[in-house]
């Protein structure tokens, strides 16, 4: 018996939507990550980029439990005196590109090194629900119904 390594000329990717309307963030992140890894294929081998293509749509509609909208707070500095910024999660949703909070989350979930950045540029991030990527025929993932508590139900 021998140990089965997959090489990069053999793997074969798929394309697969995702609508994140009223998904808690996190657990379609941590799907999303597996998808991009290729954990979920038989034939993952981890030093290859064997994951899927993966598209988002209405990533500006993502849910959050508890405060985090109002309470998470993202730092940066300016590298001058005084430049502490800071934003809210409803900040950045509300802002110009909320495609950004989905991609950071994703992007933490992946390896931190260049199979990891290899693997980011396999996931495409819209806010609205158009994408360009009809002619891939994208296979339709349902988060929704994988487990109850990925919704948020506004009552």
């Amino acid at each position: 018996m021998k140990t089965f390594s997959l090489r990069k000329e053999d793997v074969q990717k798929d394309w697969w939507i995702i609508d994140a309307k009223d998904l808690v963030i996190g657990r379609v992140a941590s799907i999303v990550a597996k998808l991009l890894r290729g954990k979920h294929k038989p034939t993952f081998t981890p030093h290859v980029d064997c994951g899927d293509h993966v598209i988002i749509i209405n990533a500006d509609k993502v849910a959050f439990t508890g405060k985090k909208l109002t309470d998470r707070i993202f730092y940066w500095h300016t590298g001058y005196v005084g430049g502490v910024k800071q934003r809210t999660m409803k900040q950045l949703l509300n802002g110009e590109h909320p495609e950004r909070v989905f991609q950071k989350a994703v992007e933490r979930m992946l390896p931190k090194n260049t199979l990891g950045r290899n693997m980011m540029s396999n996931l495409r991030v819209y806010a609205g629900e158009e994408h360009p990527h009809t002619a891939q025929q994208p296979k339709v993932l349902d988060v929704a119904s994988l487990n109850e508590k990925n919704v948020i139900r506004n009552a």
